[in-house]
């Protein structure tokens, strides 16, 4: 005997649409989960890279007696010549790498800043072998541990 009942196959509108709001919530989760770990580890390298300037200035200071200047460590062939050691892209923020290799005077988003002065406290970039102490930044995207930065200065810490 033929059966007169007409076979419905197929998902209803309603399981559709709740299919694609689980799908849309997950994806949303992820792409949030995946920026936050994005800015985790772009915030890691600012840390790492300030560490890294630090070592390497302090290694020139136990040299020379005197900290470079801006303009000294923003010269590539002044930086290839005394601080062969250096990874000229510590000198780039992570989330700017179209920049420049350049230190800048004072804290901004997506760069580093390098600032230097005499004893008196007033830049040295007139007369380099008066820099008596500096100021690294790297600014944050968001908050770690309780600071918007990362910040080294000079070990003698004056």
């Amino acid at each position: 005997m033929i059966s007169l009942k007409k076979s419905n196959q197929g998902f209803t509108i309603v399981e559709l649409l709740i299919v694609i709001v689980v799908i849309g919530i997950l994806a949303l989760l992820v792409i949030t989960t995946y920026s936050g770990i994005q800015a985790k580890a772009r915030n890691s390298k600012r840390s790492s890279d300030v560490k890294s300037l630090q070592t390497q200035i302090e290694a020139y200071f136990s040299q020379n007696g005197y900290y470079p200047s801006r303009t000294d460590m923003n010269t590539g062939t002044w930086l290839s010549t005394n601080m062969k050691s250096l990874d000229q892209n510590a000198l780039i923020d992570p989330s700017n790498a179209t920049q420049s290799k350049t230190l800048v005077a004072s804290p901004v988003a997506k760069s580093y800043s390098y600032d230097v002065q005499n004893s008196g406290g007033t830049s040295c970039e007139a007369d380099d072998t008066t820099c008596v102490k500096y100021t690294l930044t790297a600014t944050y995207e968001g908050t770690v541990n309780g600071s918007t930065t990362a910040v080294a200065k000079n070990l003698d810490g004056s």
